[in-house]
């Protein structure tokens, strides 16, 4: 974890707790909880605490001053290896996610370097959690990987400028823009082949922004099985965490949970040769300095995934 000196955006009497937030599932029943190392922080029974993510966010600072006085006390632990993660916000209102916003990965797709920043939506549909698996479509062989950092939205916004951009973002999240390659292209937005079901895997949890010095300077690595596939560097953004909250911002209200994932490096499978697409029994991992590692299987999409 990259350490350094911290400067509050918070009053003295309301800083802002530093922790890992997570959804997860303890006996069927789904809450917000604080990782401790190789524990979890139970709220279930804790007064003032919403059972969900975007409530808890929306709550503010009383909400996680509660829940920083759990962890505090100690009390009402269970380790992480005796529940279920879940994907930290399993329903956002919105998943916003940039293109070519990293210049090495512009350079490999022989595109031109936008002036502006091009974003599209990944459906919410699509998001699952660490370990849930990744559906290889039945329409569909490729099937891709693109390890991001996402931003997770804490405060109601608009028009913010990219100074004062920091104040509103709860923390940061390991997300893989997974991509049907062929389905991408077949619209301009994007959209469709950002969007099918499982293809949203986001967590293992919400690294709060005191936990991280600068979202610009982190380590991003995918691998595929045991085979690196990515790695790079947030600091080689074209535009950063702030300026792309500014320019959605002017457009939008951000609301408590909302996703931003930050765009991909170079190393994407549609660009080796031969191509290097997932496949079923694959185990694609993403990790982050200083957040964790996503972990997700590959199979084929299920028979029983079909409604009418």
């Amino acid at each position: 974890m990259i350490r350094g000196k911290r400067s509050s955006r918070y009053p003295p009497n309301q800083q802002k707790a530093t922790m890992k937030l997570a959804t997860f599932r303890k006996h069927g029943i789904s809450r917000v909880g604080a990782v401790v190392g190789e524990e979890i922080v139970d709220s279930l029974n804790a007064e003032g605490i919403p059972s969900t993510m975007r409530e808890f966010l929306a709550a503010g600072v009383p909400a996680m001053q509660r829940l920083t006085n759990l962890v505090e006390k100690s009390t009402g632990r269970i380790a992480l290896a005796d529940v279920s993660l879940e994907a930290p916000i399993p329903n956002p209102s919105k998943y916003l996610a940039i293109s070519l916003n990293y210049g090495e990965h512009i350079a490999e797709t022989g595109r031109d370097r936008p002036e502006y920043p091009s974003f599209f939506n990944k459906q919410v549909s699509c998001v699952i959690g660490p370990g849930e698996p990744i559906h290889r479509p039945r329409v569909s062989e490729k099937l891709d990987y693109e390890g991001e950092l996402a931003i997770v939205i804490g405060t109601r916004c608009r028009h913010v400028p990219r100074q004062e951009a920091a104040k509103v973002i709860a923390g940061f999240m390991v997300a893989n823009d997974v991509s049907v390659r062929d389905w991408q292209i077949r619209s301009p937005t994007f959209t469709l082949g950002k969007s099918f079901d499982t293809h949203g895997p986001i967590g293992p949890w919400i690294v709060t922004p005191d936990e991280i010095d600068d979202p610009h300077r982190l380590r991003v690595e995918t691998r595929l099985n045991d085979e690196p596939r990515q790695s790079f560097n947030t600091a080689e953004m074209i535009f950063n965490c702030y300026e792309q909250i500014e320019y959605l911002s002017t457009v939008m209200t951000l609301e408590p949970g909302d996703i931003l994932s930050t765009g991909t490096g170079s190393g994407v499978g549609v660009r080796m040769k031969p191509r290097g697409y997932m496949k079923p029994g694959d185990l694609v991992r993403v990790e982050i300095e200083g957040i964790g590692t996503l972990s997700n299987p590959v199979i084929d999409e299920p028979e029983d995934t079909v409604h009418y």
